[in-house]
């Protein structure tokens, strides 16, 4: 009888030699004669486990990891095909305690099937969610979404329900789903994941949303650097359109719907709504005024559903478990589950999905269990390259809209970074402003213009060069940007700037300029 091992294909996997840990998997069991079949599954999304090889057992799976090429050999003499013991065991991977915490809807197939099985997807409970919304009038599915409390995911945290009906209402001959996969902030890798390991949910919650709003056309805007997201995805649409899950009759029913991947080419402004839609037509990729929105005037004029890929991935698990399911994860006006990336200097790096309300403080220290270099927690910024520096005396914030909006921050993609001691805050706001400066794509003025000056302004300060002076001028021009950018690059870089500016002063303080006879 064949013994069914698990090696991820997910990137991260890839990237710490998971092909020539499989190869050698099989090299072995050959050589033992030993029947062995290996399963190329998506990533738990314990990243410092990885590769993490899984054996299905009749106990349920143990995990071992992270396993290198050099580590096969004493496996299979542990007798690892049947759990036996090794030192890089860790028992049954649901038990491990950094996966047993979380609460998985989002990424509930996520690692644990083939990606591009739809028999595994639909044992897993994956295509019931189309099938009711099949079986639904249209404007109840909005309805549906609307009252599981979802918002966007890939930043802003606007209502999907309210942006899905107004597109739903827009009178066109044509509409548009368009996926938001361009995911550029640092610390990020939730929508990577997602389309490597599980892609036909992303596949189904983009038909559902066709159908919910009368669109008949999708497409997934994503990266460049993602060349196995974009193979993937690929592979399942076309198996997605053979097996009739896509097409002129969405699984029989009369209802038409049709997707594709587009790839950018990686610029960051792109990931802004309007200027991934300038780049979907082919257009160069700068933002649009506002107004006309996106949901009625968008790709191509017409409306358009702009959603990110966990918006989209969680529509599923709500049209199957239903919108008060959903609803009752989460706290305040932040419903449903999280997949919180924990990244940077880090003991316990990966994907961590929870009901919204966790404490940043119980993710950093016992999630993430530190940082990995032993010193102590600085800083942690939450939401990307435009996202807030949070010190440990903020910590007490929890994962809410409202909560990090109130403590001067944002979750966006819900990214976290971790800082120790070390770290010169004043680089990093000096990073930020040239950053700005170097992704803007040069529309409106408060952010060519004033990430420019800012990165002089710094320098002054970092110079000694009227450092009072220089560090009212910078909260001056993060003004400016904040309230005069088109769109959220330079809106949202005075985050990281006056966050490092407020918390920790201290690294503001000019360095004292050595004399030239020293």
């Amino acid at each position: 009888m064949s013994v069914t091992v698990f090696v991820p294909r997910d990137a991260a996997a890839l990237a710490v030699g998971a092909d020539k840990v499989a190869s050698a998997i099989e090299r072995e069991a050959t050589a033992r004669g030993q029947d062995v079949t290996i399963v190329r599954n998506g990533s738990r999304g314990m990243l410092w486990l990885e590769v993490l090889v899984e054996v299905r057992t009749e106990h349920g799976r143990i995990a071992y990891g992270p396993v290198k090429p050099s580590d096969v050999a004493s496996l299979f003499d542990a007798g690892f095909l049947t759990g036996g013991t090794h030192h890089l065991g860790h028992g049954l991977t649901h038990d491990i305690p950094f996966l047993k915490g979380q609460t998985r809807l989002t990424f509930a197939r996520c690692g644990v099937t083939y990606p591009l099985s739809l028999d595994d997807y639909r044992h897993y409970e994956g295509l019931k969610g189309l099938a009711n919304a099949i079986a639904m009038a249209p404007a109840e599915v909005v309805k549906q979404v609307t009252d599981s409390g979802l918002r966007g995911r890939g930043g802003a945290g606007f209502p999907t329900g309210i942006k899905w009906k107004t597109v739903a209402d827009a009178a066109a001959d044509q509409k548009y789903i368009v996926c938001n996969a361009d995911e550029g902030d640092s610390g990020t890798f939730a929508d990577r994941m997602i389309m490597e390991g599980d892609p036909f949910v992303l596949i189904e919650g983009m038909a559902i949303a066709g159908i919910a709003v009368g669109a008949t056309k999708g497409y997934v805007y994503t990266r460049s650097e993602y060349p196995h997201a974009i193979a993937v995805m690929e592979e399942a649409i076309a198996i997605a359109r053979r097996e009739g899950i896509l097409g002129a009759s969405v699984m029989g029913s009369p209802y038409a719907f049709d997707m594709e991947v587009r790839m950018g080419a990686g610029a960051y402004v792109c990931g802004e709504e309007t200027s991934l839609l300038n780049s979907l037509e082919g257009k160069r990729g700068i933002v649009r005024a506002k107004p006309p929105l996106p949901a009625l005037q968008g790709l191509f004029g017409k409306p358009t559903v702009v959603n990110n890929v966990m918006s989209l991935a969680s529509i599923p698990v709500i049209m199957d478990r239903g919108a008060q399911f959903y609803r009752d994860f989460g706290v305040g006006r932040s419903h449903g589950t999280i997949p919180i990336q924990l990244a940077g200097n880090l003991k316990h790096g990966g994907l961590y999905e929870t009901a919204f309300g966790l404490p940043l403080g119980q993710l950093i220290n016992e999630i993430g269990g530190g940082t990995i270099s032993g010193r102590p927690v600085k800083a942690v910024q939450v939401g990307g390259p435009l996202g807030a520096y949070f010190p440990p005396s903020l910590f007490d914030t929890i994962f809410d809209y409202e909560a990090f909006t109130a403590a001067g921050g944002l979750i966006g993609h819900a990214g976290v970074v971790l800082f120790d001691d070390t770290a010169d805050m004043l680089k990093q706001a000096r990073f930020a402003m040239e950053f700005c400066a170097i992704e803007s794509c040069g529309k409106c003025t408060p952010c060519r213009i004033g990430s420019t000056r800012g990165v002089e302004t710094v320098d002054k300060i970092a110079q000694g060069i009227e450092p009072e002076k220089n560090k009212v001028l910078l909260e001056d021009l993060c003004n400016t940007m904040k309230f005069g950018s088109l769109c959220a690059l330079g809106g949202f870089t005075p985050y990281p700037v006056m966050s490092a500016l407020t918390h920790f002063p201290e690294d503001f303080a000019p360095t004292p300029v050595r004399e030239a006879a020293e």
